[in-house]
């Protein structure tokens, strides 16, 4: 397998709470989340948690008669029993992640917002939880239209990380990778067929915000640029258009990947 990948923290010198790690058996994607004042809660903080966790899923890649459900949960529990003795994993705010996963021969799992991409004939497949983005919509509106460090701002932040933290591994609010084994339960899961496919794409949301946030492409054009240009390229448009729209920048990662066995992908038009 052909690996090309990219990784950025937000901003340079913070630390980059994203995991990539490929291997024969296949590729692991995580984006981790946490609040902030987290340390509080979990005193090892969230790159710890996708760090270790990415550790745990990778170990457990080359289980082919394993469910991608059983071995994520499996993955979450032993993170879990890692730290219980010193971390309160009950908070809401304690360390998370998303999770995106693609095995050698097909399978794949998608839980959060992170993004894979199936480079398939005639067009990509994109397999997104959405859960997540959909629930934090309104309030995230709200947020972001109150001038900034006013008290209507301060009520519109509190009010929005109040219901992240109530909703988050809820039923009817979204799922992450947290303390609970149960989660790996609502991801995305199914099974590509590795005779059509011509690359697999794996992207965090600060990578996906390419297409899904500010439009800059489509999916079958990221594709192109992913494979000829190569991921790098992604982020470092990713970064021009968060500084023309005046947004937060986000860890980024983005990684492309190819296998001898799979059929050539066409050039781009």
């Amino acid at each position: 397998m052909r690996v090309v990948v990219a990784s950025e923290p937000a901003r340079a010198g913070e630390v980059n709470e994203d995991f990539f790690a490929a291997v024969p058996a296949g590729a692991v994607l995580l984006d981790g989340a946490g609040t902030r004042g987290a340390e509080a809660i979990c005193r090892h903080g969230v790159a710890w948690y996708t760090y270790r966790l990415g550790g745990e899923i990778v170990a457990r890649l080359g289980l082919d008669d394993v469910a991608l459900t059983t071995l994520l949960a499996e993955a979450i529990a032993a993170v879990a029993d890692a730290h219980r003795a010193t971390c309160d994993l009950t908070d809401p705010s304690s360390p998370s992640s998303t999770v995106a996963i693609y095995r050698t021969g097909g399978d794949y799992l998608v839980l959060g917002d992170s993004v894979l991409v199936l480079d398939l004939p005639p067009g990509p497949v994109v397999v997104h939880d959405r859960r997540e983005v959909d629930f934090r919509v309104p309030y995230q509106a709200a947020y972001e239209a109150a001038p900034h460090g006013t008290a209507e701002w301060e009520e519109a932040r509190r009010v929005y990380i109040a219901a992240l933290r109530a909703n988050r591994n809820q039923p009817g609010g979204f799922w992450l990778a947290k303390d609970d084994p149960r989660a790996a339960a609502e991801a995305i899961i199914g099974t590509a067929p590795v005779e059509d496919l011509n690359g697999v794409a794996l992207l965090s949301n600060g990578a996906s915000r390419y297409v899904d946030r500010f439009a800059t492409a489509d999916w079958p054009e990221t594709l192109a640029t992913l494979s000829t240009h190569g991921p790098r390229d992604i982020i470092r448009r990713v970064r021009a258009s968060e500084q023309a729209a005046g947004v937060e920048p986000d860890d980024a990662t983005a990684a492309y990947l190819t296998d001898e066995s799979w059929p050539p992908r066409p050039n781009p038009a």
